[in-house]
Formats: C-alpha cells, sequence, structure tokens
C-alpha cells in the first residue's frame, strides 16, 4: 500500500535565492526518497517565498524543483498544490508547464475512509481582518493586472519586500522572538479555532465529523487532538526544522526529515 506525502511552507528564495539553494536540494532528495512509495504529494501553499506570472514570464531560479515537480507528474503521480499568500498569483504556468492540480481554496476529501480537509490556511478562522482585507485586494483581477504592467524588475522587487516583511511577522507570531521556541495558544490558534467550527457546522448538518483537518502557513508544527474527534494538523515549515506529513493505511502521522521520524514536540493536547 502506497502513501500520500503532504508539506508546505518551503519559501524558497528567502531569506535569498543563495540560502534557500540548500532548502532546495534538501525538498529533492525528500521527492526522490519517497518518490516509489507516493501515491500522490498534496503541497500546502507558500512552495515559494515570492510567485507571480507574466503572460510571458515567471519569477526565475529553482528550476529543478520545477523540473522534479514536472517529473512526478509525468511519471502519473498527481501533484496538487495550494496556493498560498505567498505564491497565489499563478494563472495557468504551473497547471500547464509542471501538470500540477491546482487548489485555491479549501478542499475536503476522504482517503480510505478518512475524511480529510486540506487548506494553506491563511485569512481562514476569526481574527487577522487586516490580512483578510489585504487578501482582498490581492485577489483583485484589475489590481493583479495593473501590477502586471509594471516592469518586472520593479514590482518583483516591491513583490519581495513585502514577502520578506510578512513571512518575519509569521515567524515571529509562531516562535516568538528568540526564533527558538514554538508558541501554541489555542485561544489566539485561528487555525485551531477555525478546526472547531468547521466539525461543528458538520455535526449541525448530519454529516461525519472529519478525521484530520491539515494546514501549512502556521510555521508550526502541530498534531492536535480536538474535543470531540478529528485532528488539527499543521504542517510546520522547511526554513528551520523540515516537517512532513504521511498518510498511510488509513492513519497521518507528522514526521521529521530527514530521518522520517514522528515528529514527537508537534504532538499537543489540550
Amino acid at each position: 500500500m502506497k502513501s500520500i506525502y503532504l508539506l508546505s511552507d518551503f519559501h524558497l528564495g528567502s531569506p535569498s535565492v543563495a540560502a534557500s539553494r540548500p532548502r532546495e536540494q534538501l525538498l529533492l532528495r525528500f521527492f526522490e526518497e519517497t518518490s516509489a512509495d507516493a501515491s500522490a504529494y498534496y503541497l500546502l501553499g507558500d512552495v515559494f517565498d515570492f510567485w507571480f506570472e507574466l503572460r510571458h514570464a515567471v519569477p526565475k531560479h529553482f528550476v529543478r524543483l520545477q523540473g522534479c515537480l514536472a517529473s512526478l507528474t509525468d511519471a502519473g503521480i498527481p501533484v496538487h498544490y495550494f496556493t498560498g499568500n505567498h505564491d497565489a498569483w499563478t494563472f495557468g504556468y504551473l497547471e500547464q508547464e509542471l501538470g500540477v492540480i491546482l487548489h485555491r481554496d479549501t478542499l475536503v476529501t476522504e482517503w480510505e475512509g478518512k475524511h480529510l480537509l486540506l487548506a494553506h490556511g491563511d485569512g481562514k478562522g476569526p481574527g487577522d481582518r487586516g490580512y483578510k482585507r489585504l487578501k482582498r485586494v490581492f485577489g483583485s483581477r484589475l489590481n493583479q493586472h495593473l501590477f502586471g504592467l509594471l516592469h518586472p524588475d520593479f514590482s518583483f522587487a516591491i513583490a519581495q519586500g513585502w514577502s520578506r516583511q510578512s513571512r518575519a511577522s509569521q515567524i515571529t507570531e509562531s516562535y516568538g522572538t528568540d526564533d527558538q521556541s514554538p508558541v501554541f495558544d489555542p485561544a489566539k490558534e485561528w487555525l485551531y479555532q477555525y478546526s472547531l467550527r468547521k466539525q461543528k457546522e458538520r455535526q449541525q448538518a448530519g454529516l461525519a465529523p472529519l478525521d484530520y483537518l491539515v494546514f501549512g502557513h502556521r510555521h508550526l508544527p502541530i498534531f492536535c487532538p480536538l474535543p470531540g474527534g478529528g485532528t488539527y494538523v499543521n504542517l510546520g515549515e522547511w526554513m528551520h526544522q523540515p516537517t512532513y506529513a504521511r498518510f498511510h493505511a488509513g492513519i497521518l502521522d507528522l514526521k521529521t526529515y530527514p530521518d522520517h521520524q514522528s515528529s514527537g514536540y508537534g504532538r499537543l493536547s489540550i
């Protein structure tokens, strides 16, 4: 029986192209090691620290990873790509050139009798009203068109500056100012609150509860059982402590890379 692999938040290009080259190489090694066992991959957003497609141009760099993803899809292994808040501006290139299956929002699916909700996670749950307003601005087709009229040397520099600021804010929220100690407070964990709400909505609709609610975005590996059933899972990130999830024989587990051991520090209880 093969496995489904879920991972997110590589932020290739951060803090610089040169600095993230080893991260790209680590990802290539991961895909090489797991491809024989993989029935599908799910990339839950922020693969790139910045991505914006123009009609005849895309950001350069990281073609090795792009080629790897294309090779996987050419070999018949589905690669599902969820847009994140750093790489939302894709308009056909990834699907047409790499063969990925693109998801722009939440996906509810069933694997081996288990019900899962998958999403990048940005803008979900209560709070973060400022970002939600900003997301509507970024999602405007008119604003995207106007941004695309700028010379890419100028527009990409602006966008990359915003990406650095957004990512730094996310890391501070997740790890604290010392960038070492993960912080998990369920009262402030918007995706935890969102997971509770989704479970309640399904109960009210007479649907079976979700077994796993899986997100990226948070930059914090989390495997937290929910009251009433199901588990809130966050995939963490690949800039500090690479983690991923493996779904095998009806069970999803959060693991570290490169040792492939269960991620004990990600298992939290309330």
